[in-house]
């Protein structure tokens, strides 16, 4: 690691990575010198795609970012910030109820370590109605997810749900 270099946490499930949290990656890799996109791992969630699978999803997707690290991590989520360096967390805002949610995250990590600080960015207008979870359901019902989500996801989700 270079000496004074900025870092940043994007954290998610990713299951599966849209083109909401690509437009997101891009503009957060534009403000850091480095950016670690990072798969909370949430052994009561209940996920689509394997930890393997939306690794290689999310480094296929951003692969003409440089300045991005893929990885996963279990446990509070400063704990890992401090682990690898990291001085801020990247938020994406879609609507005024993620930001309620995401207010309350970002003042419990901060009464946790004062030093990591979340940073919001408010979704693109295009990819506002755009969640994880609704490109899971309109893929099993076999709708046109092209415009959602990067065309690697679009082939996994595919193989998926093919019956």
């Amino acid at each position: 690691m270079k000496k004074n270099q900025k870092i940043a946490i994007y954290p998610g499930t990713f299951d599966p990575i849209t083109l909401g949290h690509i437009d997101i990656i891009e503009r957060a890799s534009n403000l850091f010198d480095k950016l670690i996109v990072s798969i909370a791992i949430n052994s009561e969630k209940q996920t689509l795609f394997s930890i393997q699978s939306r690794l290689e999803m999310i480094k296929k997707s951003i692969i003409h970012i440089p300045n991005i690290e893929v990885n996963q991590f279990s446990g509070l989520l400063v704990n890992y910030a401090k682990e690898v360096d990291a001085t801020a967390i990247i938020r994406g805002i879609r609507a005024l109820s993620d930001y309620e949610y995401e207010f309350k995250m970002a003042l419990m990590n901060r009464s946790l370590d004062e030093n990591i600080t979340t940073i919001f960015l408010v979704a693109h207008q295009k990819y506002t109605h755009l969640s994880s979870s609704l490109v899971r359901e309109v893929a099993s019902l076999n709708g046109e997810i092209n415009q959602l989500v990067p065309h690697v996801v679009v082939k996994k989700m595919i193989k998926k749900f093919e019956k």
